[in-house]
């Protein structure tokens, strides 16, 4: 069975004093076990006080974007070994607000991919439509291609390695949510691409849902077969709600 994993996205959000409130309480309620595994994606400034508050706790930590280039006069960016040095686990990949503001590409996202695997770092590759597109029928062809994108430049091997989450732009910081059905259909079809290269490594690979997740739905969420987990934007800035979503793991 897949080992689900509550990964926290503080987006553009925080501050030392409160940062530290946050990391505090969510380490003394989780101790040095819990029944998922549990991340927190912080803006690039924090990383520090992440890896100084976390380090041998069960909570680890990443960033929430990174430079396609190894190094150089790329003023701004933020290079995967960088992350890598405060001891960064994961880093978001693609989130639809990196797609949208910033004009990321697929293939950029692809390239990106590539970088945080090359500096072992595992990418959370998000993919989703917006609500025109699933109105227009397109969910399946829009994160479709977003996912093969990534897929093409990677090795079979790499998939055990990454960790995908489906993201409905229609339903991030709106109130509104995937059902759990409508969720599972797209968890499923985002599995069956990844069978279609690797069988064997698409059964591992874990998938999360990243859509408004919130105390009152993620055990209905979670419950479903192809949903492992969650990636976490507002409810994650609140200690009782993240460990809400983190507790409903346990219930199945």
């Amino acid at each position: 069975m897949r080992r689900k994993l509550v990964a926290g996205n503080w987006k553009m959000n925080g501050n030392l004093a409160a940062n530290s409130a946050l990391l505090n309480e969510l380490v003394a309620a989780v101790g040095h076990g819990a029944s998922c595994d549990i991340a927190v994606c912080v803006p690039a400034p924090y990383l520090a006080q992440c890896q100084q508050q976390l380090v041998n706790t069960a909570v680890t930590w990443g960033g929430q974007d990174l430079s396609a280039h190894e190094a150089g006069a790329y003023t701004g960016e933020v290079a995967a070994t960088m992350l890598a040095d405060f001891g960064s686990h994961y880093v978001v990949v693609g989130h639809s607000e990196r797609r949208a503001m910033h004009a990321e590409s697929n293939a950029l996202v692809a390239q990106k991919t590539l970088r945080a695997l090359r500096c072992g770092l595992t990418p959370i590759i998000c993919v989703g439509e917006t609500l025109a597109e699933r109105e227009g029928g397109q969910t399946t062809a829009v994160v479709g291609e977003q996912l093969e994108a990534v897929l093409a430049v990677l090795e079979s091997a790499d998939l055990t390695r990454l960790v995908v989450a489906y993201e409905p732009v229609w339903a991030i910081g709106t109130g509104k949510t995937a059902t759990p059905d409508m969720a599972q259909e797209v968890h499923a079809t985002l599995r069956g691409l990844l069978a279609a290269r690797d069988p064997v490594a698409a059964a591992g690979t874990r998938i999360l849902y990243g859509g408004s997740m919130k105390p009152d739905n993620a055990r209905e969420l979670m419950a479903m077969p192809d949903i492992d987990g969650g990636l976490i934007g507002g409810a994650a800035l609140k200690s009782v709600d993240f460990l809400a979503i983190i507790a409903a793991t346990s219930i199945q």
